[in-house]
């Protein structure tokens, strides 16, 4: 009975039907749109690909002018702008920013009248000077013989140690004297950054180290730092420094052998010239101009002179 009841009982087909009827509504997911056609969309312009033809060829093309044989004002200031681009971190731990445009300035005109080679020379003179000014820098803070700035060089201090350079690049630039004065102009400018590498390391060195430090002219003892002083280890410091110097410009192809000893034999001469002058009148009562910048420029003149004199004389015993 129950199970007839049961039976009998059945729900409306209405309720559970069979198969479902269609609807209105989609069961598959749609998505909202505008009323206006997708056609009246903004098109999308086409963004053109650098080709790796037309950054193979501006490469080459950077690197042929880098090293344009015999060297152009345009090539000496695109290498100059990549490489004080490249290397301003560098550059700045050793220059204030106008010290950093003079330095731009000379290393173009090292660029052009020297070619990479001799720009590579006055870098290294760089990287090794600023070395030297560094070491011991709080010491030599302390006891107030440190350089400015923390050893940064300003545009002075540049063209304090570049001027004979510059004016023997000028030279060379403009032919002055032709073919046969042009090895003496070169020679004069290797001097002449020989001659200033050996002051500023025998200076430092001795400031840092120096045990002893005697006044040039007098040879009484005087404190470190004192305008005229010089010590047996900054002495040789310098006179090594200036070695160094002479032997990587002639590895560079700028000088011959007998020509980088003339270099370091001019940069020792020029030194103690500089010693007795910073003694005997640096600062002194009607020498007020005559500051450590311009006691820098007769130095490195005296170098580059004292080579180019000695040169030529050489030639004319034919030695």
């Amino acid at each position: 009975m129950a199970y007839s009841t049961l039976h009998t009982f059945a729900f409306p087909s209405s309720f559970f039907p069979l198969k479902p009827k269609p609807s209105s509504f989609s069961t598959k997911p749609t998505f909202l749109r505008s009323p206006s056609s997708p056609t009246n969309l903004p098109k999308l312009h086409h963004v053109p690909r650098v080709s790796t033809t037309f950054v193979h060829d501006a490469f080459g093309g950077a690197i042929t002018l880098i090293q344009s044989s015999p060297a152009t004002w345009k090539s000496a200031l695109f290498s100059n702008v990549f490489i004080f681009l490249l290397g301003s971190p560098i550059l700045l731990t050793g220059l204030s920013l106008s010290g950093f445009v003079a330095a731009f300035l000379l290393g173009t005109l090292t660029w052009r009248a020297f070619y990479s080679s001799g720009f590579l020379l006055v870098a290294i003179y760089f990287l090794i000077g600023t070395a030297a000014t560094k070491v011991k820098i709080t010491q030599k803070e302390a006891q107030g013989i440190a350089e400015k700035r923390r050893g940064q060089r300003g545009p002075g201090s540049v063209i304090g140690s570049s001027a004979a350079g510059c004016v023997c690049a000028l030279l060379t630039i403009f032919g002055v004297g032709g073919a046969a004065f042009s090895q003496l102009w070169r020679l004069g400018f290797v001097a002449s950054f020989c001659t200033k590498l050996s002051d500023t390391v025998s200076s430092e060195i001795g400031k840092a180290y120096g045990k002893t430090t005697y006044l040039v002219t007098t040879f009484k003892i005087v404190p470190r730092g004192t305008e005229g002083a010089v010590s047996l280890e900054g002495t040789v410091a310098g006179i090594f420094a200036s070695i160094v110097l002479a032997v990587v410009a002639c590895l560079l192809g700028q000088v011959g052998q007998h020509e980088a000893i003339i270099c370091v034999l001019a940069s020792q001469i020029a030194n103690v010239g500089e010693s007795i002058i910073g003694a005997v009148l640096q600062e002194k009562e009607g020498f007020q101009w005559l500051n450590n910048d311009a006691v820098n420029i007769i130095n490195i003149s005296m170098g580059s002179i004292i080579a180019v004199l000695m040169q030529q004389a050489l030639q004319s015993w034919h030695i």
